[in-house]
């Protein structure tokens, strides 16, 4: 075999190489996409599922059989005025171990409790959690939020936590577009400002998103940095906007528009009254090295 057969025969087999590499990218990502577009078995749920506003980014999620309660909080801050979410649940999401959005201390019962990124199996429920920065410093401040992604009800729900960072490519390849998005608004140091939500809409497309983590009359005015729920609203005047009756709300796939995006807003949740000011971080018994307030870790947790 002389020298050019010998090229042509190396190129080819470079190209062959190329393509099968080409080929295993693309069938990973038609899988992924399956997966998360809700196009698999997972979406032949049908139904309703109902979602409960327990305050800042506290829901319970009730369906299919499950109730799901995602970042039960401590009276602290920004939550200082709102009931504690002691309600029964089957399953725990968290988005991080700060006491606003992780304190799983005053759930009842036993539930199964999920804090870490990664894919989880819980009844049969497939489970997705993504790691996105809970700062605008790479996480070097408050570490990773989890955002929790889920079908229930036949509804894809994405809970963003308190995303700082913007919405990677990858991670759009994992989520795809949900149905119904939670999305943070009300800036502070850990979670997006209106605009930062506005660019993360964009990116998701979702057809209903429930502004979350936004300052209210439940907060502690002393100790909350967060904006109020107008400042996100001015931004998107031009698309339509629901306005709950209550804190819940039933939804299907049928109550969705079928097209664009909808703000939907939540009726305030039940609060109480603040007997005595939020204490201070000097006044906290524990301090995270991230510098923001830290739950007691889990110990419930069981990876599945």
């Amino acid at each position: 075999m002389d020298t050019q057969t010998r090229g042509v025969g190396k190129k080819r087999e470079m190209r062959r190489r190329k393509l099968l590499r080409l080929a295993g990218t693309t069938a990973i990502a038609a899988a992924a996409s399956t997966w998360v577009s809700g196009r698999g078995p997972v979406r032949a749920q049908s139904g309703s599922v109902t979602v409960r506003w327990l305050g800042h980014t506290c829901f319970l999620f009730v369906g299919g059989g499950l109730r799901i309660l995602v970042n039960p909080f401590r009276q602290i801050g920004c939550t200082a005025g709102y009931a504690v979410p002691a309600v029964d649940a089957d399953l725990v999401l968290i988005s991080s171990q700060l006491l606003d959005e992780g304190d799983v201390g005053q759930v009842p019962g036993n539930p199964q409790v999920l804090f870490e990124p990664g894919a989880y199996t819980f009844r049969g429920l497939e489970l997705q959690g993504i790691g996105i920065a809970h700062d605008r410093e790479g996480g070097r401040r408050f570490g990773t939020n989890v955002a929790w992604m889920w079908e229930q009800g036949g509804l894809k729900l994405l809970h963003l936590g308190g995303a700082a960072a913007p919405i990677e490519i990858e991670q759009k390849i994992l989520i795809g577009r949900p149905d119904v998005v939670f999305l943070p608004v009300g800036n502070g140091i850990k979670a997006y400002t209106p605009s930062e939500a506005i660019a993360a809409l964009e990116t998701l497309r979702p057809r209903l998103a429930v502004p979350t983590h936004y300052r209210t009359q439940a907060a502690d005015e002393a100790n909350c940095d967060l904006l109020a729920l107008d400042e996100f609203l001015e931004l998107v005047d031009e698309v339509s906007i629901r306005r709950a009756g209550s804190n819940e709300l039933t939804l299907s796939p049928a109550s969705l528009p079928a097209d664009g995006t909808v703000i939907q807003i939540m009726g305030n949740p039940p609060f109480v009254p603040i007997a005595n000011p939020t204490p201070t971080e000097a006044d906290l018994p524990e301090k995270s090295d991230s510098a923001g307030e830290q739950a007691t870790r889990p110990q419930r947790l069981r990876l599945m």
